[in-house]
């Protein structure tokens, strides 16, 4: 592959040849020719890391953002789409959000998965639903870290609600059982995909099940939780552990650099001090944050306390790094009143490797790691004029031209209209009845 502009960091390296080995970026040369049969490409980035995903949330796009309400209105919506998915359907939702992905420059994604069991909370034989989306991964060429979500609780100390039945597993040691039959179970049939693991919340789960899970997961798996994206979850963590949130996850022994935490807007000082301390991931996914009212996370006080920072997609009610990285930028502007509060450089960073990171993967496009690059058109009506590292801030995912995952082109705007097509199709049709059925689809 060659490049005449690669974006990277605060540089931007001109007339570069990159060379691919098994998917991964083994050697560049910088000032040189682009050489026969190379893929020519104009100004690219490494590709975006999408560390927070809920697939199937796509379909309540465009459905709930004229009825106000808040998060908690908004998530009965959110289970009735739930509790109508089959994994057949399940499947193509996948398939179709991760296309959208691809289209849209995220080359990773960490899907944060609970909607394990049937509506009745009965198991599938073969873990189908987490099979499912391994296989919508497959078909977009997007890749993917599972994280397998604990769900065991309606709130702290209630038991499961009839809408939640198919999230949970009794308690965290049937879990953990779970999710090792799991791993051998992708590991023969999927070993592309990373397998991870989640925490769904405090709420979620008891402080005495995320210590169970934290001794009982190998610690070199990537481990995600929402943490205090409601004021009323930290209310109800007080009244019940007497602790933040936070506080909570540190007794447990949860802290540490593989533990992204995600949103973690509703924080006091001393959570911001023992998660930099601690060297998490802050997952802020400002698009979604910004549709739910949820509010503006501390995003510069947790970099200056340690963490690192990265986006995701959530909800999928917006699906574009660019603008979830745009959006991150706004919000500190808006909360303290000053521009540029993170540099390019920056976001480039947050948006790359530290989402990556997050999702227990090697940067994209450093030597060594996964051989995935972005490339943006840096001549459309929204970024003719823009400096590269400047792209960031004035182009969106309409401006990706291709999309590289393992050395292979996943996305081609010359090519892929009609494939887009037949995903929004598929979009549409799941979102009026989420149990269709697809046979008899094309």
């Amino acid at each position: 592959m060659w490049a005449d502009a690669l974006v990277r960091g605060a540089d931007t390296v001109r007339s570069v040849r990159l060379r691919n080995e098994a998917g991964v970026l083994v050697d560049e040369q910088v000032g040189v020719p682009a050489q026969d049969g190379d893929l020519v490409l104009a100004t690219v980035f490494p590709a975006f890391g999408n560390a927070h995903s809920h697939a199937f949330h796509r379909l309540l796009r465009g459905r709930t953002h004229a009825d106000g309400g808040t998060f908690w209105s908004w998530r009965d919506k959110m289970y009735a789409v739930a509790g109508a998915l089959t994994p057949d359907a399940f499947e193509r939702i996948a398939a179709a959000a991760f296309t959208e992905m691809v289209a849209s420059g995220w080359g990773a994604v960490g899907e944060f998965h609970y909607v394990h069991h049937r509506a009745d909370g009965g198991p599938y034989p073969d873990h189908d639903m987490e099979v499912a989306l391994a296989n919508g991964a497959r078909a977009s060429g997007i890749r993917l870290t599972l994280l397998d979500t604990c769900y065991l609780t309606g709130a702290i100390g209630s038991d499961l609600s009839p809408e939640q039945r198919r999230f949970g597993d009794a308690d965290a040691e049937r879990w953990l059982e779970r999710w090792f039959r799991l791993r051998n179970r992708l590991a023969a049939t999927h070993p592309e995909v990373l397998l991870g693991a989640a925490i769904h919340s405090v709420r979620a789960v008891s402080a005495d099940a995320i210590a169970s899970i934290v001794r009982g997961l190998p610690t070199d798996v990537p481990l995600h939780i929402h943490l205090s994206e409601q004021p009323a979850e930290n209310e109800q963590s007080l009244a019940a552990y007497g602790r933040t949130p936070t506080k909570v996850l540190a007794d447990a022994g949860a802290l540490s650099s593989r533990l992204s935490v995600v949103h973690a807007t509703h924080l006091t000082d001393g959570d911001i001090t023992v998660l930099g301390e601690a060297g998490v991931h802050a997952v802020f996914c400002p698009t979604t944050e910004a549709d739910l009212g949820d509010g503006i996370g501390p995003a510069t006080e947790l970099v200056a306390a340690g963490a690192r920072l990265a986006v995701g997609s959530d909800q999928n009610a917006v699906v574009d790094p660019l603008l979830e990285l745009r959006g991150l930028e706004a919000g500190e502007r808006l909360r303290s009143q000053t521009r540029g509060r993170f540099s390019p450089q920056e976001l480039l960073e947050f948006g790359t490797r530290h989402g990556y990171a997050s999702l227990g993967l090697p940067s994209p496009g450093a030597l060594g790691g996964p051989f995935d690059f972005v490339e943006v058109d840096a001549a459309s009506i929204r970024t003719a004029g823009s400096t590269p590292p400047q792209l960031l801030l004035t182009g969106t995912g309409s401006d990706v031209i291709r999309t590289i995952v393992a050395g292979r082109v996943v996305y081609d705007r010359g090519r892929d209209g009609p494939r887009l097509a037949h995903a929004a199709v598929e979009l549409a049709r799941f979102a009026a009845d989420p149990a269709s059925r697809s046979e008899g689809a094309s």
